[in-house]
């Protein structure tokens, strides 16, 4: 769509309102609407947003430190530019035009904007005569429950929408197909389709996978499909989560990413006949990037404190940057079938990523090794968790020790830029010093009568 069309297109619909969103670095969509008249006269050279969206956390508390934004530069404008080419209807009654805005001209915010940054790799791929799709599925606990009511309980004795250990049930999606039908109905209209959605294993879970496109696409149908499952869920008296693990009694929630790449001609760059596994040699250095660079980029990955709860053995998450052909239990998971199928399934980030800065380190650390032909381990057949690789492809255990990582590695810089890599990793440092600062249910059931 071209600019002089949105007026007419939005004119014959009927719409009446305007939103425009964009996500900041924990990839919470935050936005506003405009009035129409507001729309159409910044549609052409953009508007401000106040730059505490990169400044702040989830809970709106600012960074201690000044780095992109901050207290020392009194948090001005950053300039955003709208997308047209995003442009969805919200179905929800809301009779609202939404389209996703990015910072691509805002100056120094162009360097630590996810959706800019994101750009900045797709690039990178195209420099190679590559581009890049993807399609994330997301896991999904809902609670018959509500934003205050979870408030009321402490969170703690939280009723589940389903009861019991039921993965691919007939009858769970049966009984309650009203849900279910409003979700796939949703993500059609906002063009988020899902190519399959089923009970997974623990009560209440529910996985959805949706359908692959372009790589800045892909994201955008990520962040929309998390936020509005959560506005579906609370407009019929439920509550979506999307962390990494809630509760100890269940695994985690996963956020796979599955990624392909084309030529210019359209053909599939990760097949080869002729070769074993039908694995050319761009996927193999592709994974050879990807697995060398996992554990010094985990933290754009596994973002939150709660990510690390989920890497553990036995759980359907890796513990260590490992890969396979067709195999659950490994970090990468290397499927070869064909052309329009062959793939990798980045298997390392959970429900709770920015599926912005998620992918840019997915893709970008392919890529990485496409640049340098890095070769990966042998594939693990088997128990990946049985396997123990060495020291350089074992996680970091926290956050904090993450964006160290992050921080140190070279690679990470030459990608993604110094900006972005020192401005993350301070967010994630933050995050971790954050949760320090909390005595758990736990530190005072085990300390406060024997110690």
């Amino acid at each position: 769509m071209k600019k002089e069309d949105v007026k007419g297109v939005i004119q014959k619909r009927g719409i009446k309102r305007i939103k425009l969103a964009t996500t900041d670095i924990d990839g919470i969509l935050r936005g506003k609407y405009v009035s129409m008249e507001k729309f159409f006269s910044i549609l052409e050279n953009g508007l401000g947003f106040c730059d505490v969206i990169f400044g702040w956390d989830s809970k709106d508390e600012l960074y201690a430190k000044d780095s992109i934004t901050g207290w020392r530069d009194a948090y001005p404008d950053a300039l955003g530019q709208i997308d047209i080419s995003t442009f969805r209807e919200i179905p929800l009654e809301e009779n609202t035009a939404l389209f996703m805005v990015d910072f691509e001209k805002g100056g120094k915010h162009k360097d630590v904007c996810p959706r800019t940054l994101l750009k900045k790799v797709i690039e990178q791929g195209k420099e190679l005569g590559l581009d890049f799709f993807a399609a994330a599925e997301f896991e999904f606990f809902l609670f018959n429950e509500t934003p205050k009511s979870i408030r009321e309980k402490n969170y703690k004795d939280l009723e589940t929408f389903t009861p019991g250990m039921f993965g691919y049930s007939i009858l769970r999606n049966s009984v309650h197909s009203d849900f279910y039908h409003d979700l796939l109905e949703l993500c059609e209209k906002m063009d988020m389709p899902l190519e399959g959605i089923h009970t997974e294993t623990g009560p209440g879970v529910i996985e959805a996978a949706i359908n692959y496109s372009d790589l800045l696409s892909a994201a955008d149908r990520a962040v929309l499909f998390k936020t509005f499952t959560k506005v579906l869920a609370q407009q019929n008296g439920l509550m979506a989560t999307f962390m990494a693990k809630w509760s100890e009694k269940y695994p985690g929630q996963s956020g796979h990413l599955h990624i392909s790449a084309k030529d210019k001609d359209g053909n599939s760059v990760f097949y080869d006949k002729n070769s074993e596994d039908t694995i050319s040699n761009e996927m193999r250095w592709f994974i050879g990037g990807q697995q060398k660079l996992m554990p010094e980029i985990l933290a754009m990955v596994a973002q939150t404190c709660n990510s690390y709860t989920r890497l553990i053995p036995g759980f359907w998450a890796p513990t260590q940057a490992t890969w396979g052909l067709d195999n659950r239990t490994c970090a990468l998971r290397a499927i070869t079938s064909s052309p329009k199928s062959q793939r990798v399934e980045y298997r390392v980030s959970a429900a709770d990523i920015n599926p912005y800065i998620a992918l840019s380190a997915a893709v970008g650390s392919g890529i990485w090794g496409i640049k340098n032909k890095i070769e990966p381990t042998e594939p693990i057949k088997g128990n990946a968790y049985e396997v123990s690789l060495p020291g350089d492809f074992s996680f970091p255990g926290t956050l904090g020790e993450a964006a160290k990582r992050l921080k140190n590695s070279k690679a990470a810089r030459e990608i993604f830029g110094d900006r972005f890599v020192e401005h993350y990793a301070m967010t994630r440092e933050w995050e971790e010093s954050e949760q320090l600062k909390a005595i758990t249910d736990w530190q005072l059931s085990r300390y406060f009568e024997i110690i």
